[in-house]
């Protein structure tokens, strides 16, 4: 019985992990107490030595002096900002009246404004509760059905998981032991792609059940010309001549990938407020503009989240800062944003960072379990066992990628990212290495994956947000003075499963197209090593003399 229970260890250890955290113990207690468990029993059974354990301080040390760990308060702290200063409020706000009368144009704004929060706070709870908030009432004002409103909100929500700055990725980049620049990077164009395939589902919706997401009324569309046209086509104008300046601005540079979408952005956006602010200052003194009302509203509106991206994105992408600092800057960014709007409070700072300090905690003390389970489990030869069965796998990287997919996708109904993080990653990282798998590629892979973690029925974290704000009784319209019926729990739900099947269908996507991460590596050498000479030049020497000195 004690050699069975010596030999098979690393599974029993990880098997008990997962009945204790099914049974809802927190995570964190739960892997420090197996680990210390197994480590006692592992000492009583001779496979090391009691001083095995002094190795802990040292890991407990290294959590705490982690630089890259720093970023997640900062972003943390960003997000909470920007969600209390009314940043969301106004991008819906007008977004939803640029679309106007479009069939499925707030579930677009939705979308939209979610990549844009995504990019700028990180935080998928700062992101579902806005929305919720904000563009939830609306939507069910003007007739949405609800489980196609409740489904756009959670998902696009969840954009701030998988777009830079994300949280999970700071934390991914970690546990694989690589740069947190090249995980955002890396993950740019596939959150670009996910939130298009979200647009494309809503316009399937559109297509196939166009009472499921009417346009606004006629008399709801504001910010008209004089002549009672939208002014439409000076933003189209504007928007041409932005991206046409940032491309001549960026046109002739080696830079490529995101590095060059971001800043192509940037100047683009620098030329558009340039414009927007000549033409307020035309209308205030002179009385003439020449952009419409909502071309210079947009502008204003979307402005200052552009260029917050770019001082967090651009900032790291570039090389100028490191995502620590980046972070740094974006809170800074955050409290001038909500200064300038007039929102910033004492109130709010400290809610702000009440919140912040709570989720790093929540963050360090599973780090810290973690290191406590993962010291023991690695002292029993896990890490073997699990690279043995990994790199097992029928068909190569391909099989290994399906079947830890596959594994993880359900692990996220009882798991959240987090955990899946701490405990997971750090055992499928070196498998993958082993394959020759880039763990920056198995990263985003992995990230898109864990996305599903909020929208699971019935765990989801994402859906418990929404629900959290989404109205549970019905009510009286503030606007149109009808009684609204509440929106269930198994409408928030339902809403979800669609969501949840296109972010499969991402992570198909991420491993079938790997370009989509590769371009974070940049232009290939052209240089062929093999062809390299090196030539050392002759140095004629003086003679050496030996003798006697004079």
């Amino acid at each position: 019985m004690t050699a069975i229970l010596i030999h098979n260890m690393a599974p029993i250890m990880f098997g008990s992990l997962v009945f204790f955290l099914l049974l809802g113990y927190p995570a964190a207690f739960s892997l420090a107490a197996v680990g210390l468990f197994f480590a006692l029993i592992g000492i009583e059974l001779g496979l090391f030595v009691p001083d095995f354990l002094q190795a802990m301080p040292e890991r407990v040390y290294g959590v705490m002096n982690n630089d890259t760990l720093l970023a997640i308060p900062f972003f943390t702290f960003m997000g909470l900002v920007l969600e209390r200063s009314g940043m969301a409020e106004d991008l819906l706000e007008t977004i939803g009246q640029l679309f106007g009368t479009v069939r499925g144009g707030l579930a677009y704004a939705v979308i939209f404004v979610g990549a844009l929060l995504a990019a700028t706070t990180g935080v998928v709870a700062a992101s579902v509760i806005s929305m919720g908030l904000i563009s939830l009432p609306i939507m069910l004002r003007y007739g949405y059905d609800r489980r196609v409103a409740s489904g756009v909100i959670a998902a696009s929500g969840t954009l701030a998981q998988i777009i830079p700055p994300s949280l999970v990725l700071i934390v991914m980049a970690d546990q694989l032991r690589r740069s947190v620049g090249d995980m955002y990077e890396g993950a740019f164009i596939p959150g670009m792609v996910l939130s298009a395939l979200y647009a494309g589902y809503v316009f399937l919706v559109t297509m196939v059940y166009p009472k499921a997401t009417p346009g606004l009324p006629p008399e709801a569309i504001g910010f008209k010309e004089p002549n009672g046209s939208r002014g439409l086509m000076s933003l189209g104008i504007l928007t041409v001549a932005s991206a046409a300046f940032g491309w001549a601005v960026m046109h002739g540079t080696k830079t490529n990938g995101a590095d060059y979408v971001v800043l192509t952005m940037f100047f683009g956006i620098l030329f558009a407020f340039g414009v927007a602010i000549i033409n307020w200052l035309t209308a205030r003194f002179i009385g003439f503009r020449f952009l419409s009302a909502i071309a210079q509203q947009t502008t204003f509106v979307m402005v200052p989240p552009l260029f917050l991206i770019f001082l967090v994105l651009g900032t790291i992408f570039v090389g100028i800062a490191t995502p620590t600092e980046g972070g740094a800057m974006g809170a800074a960014g955050a409290l001038i944003l909500g200064a300038s709007k007039r929102r910033l409070s004492w109130d709010l700072i400290r809610q702000a960072i009440e919140s912040t300090a709570k989720l790093s905690a929540f963050v360090i003390f599973i780090l810290l379990g973690a290191r406590v389970f993962s010291l023991t489990f690695y002292g029993v030869n896990g890490h073997v066992w699990v690279e043995e069965m990994l790199t097992s796998l029928p068909g190569g990287q391909i099989g290994f990628l399906i079947f830890v997919n596959a594994f993880v996708f359900v692990l996220a109904f009882f798991l959240d990212f987090f955990e899946l993080a701490f405990i997971v990653i750090p055992l499928l990282g070196p498998a993958a290495e082993k394959l020759g798998i880039d763990l920056i590629w198995f990263g985003i892979i992995l990230g898109v994956n864990m996305q599903t973690s909020f929208m699971h029925p019935p765990f989801g974290f994402a859906l418990f947000y929404l629900r959290s704000v989404a109205p549970k009784e019905s009510y009286i319209d503030k606007v149109t003075g009808l009684r609204m019926e509440p929106v269930t729990t198994g409408q928030i739900y339902w809403g979800a499963v669609p969501f949840v099947i296109i972010q499969c269908i991402m992570v198909g996507l991420v491993i079938a197209f790997p370009g989509m991460v590769m371009h974070y590596k940049g232009a290939a050498s052209t240089i062929d090593p093999n062809t390299m000479k090196i030539e050392i030049p002759q140095i004629e020497l003086p003679p050496l003399d030996f003798g006697p000195p004079k």
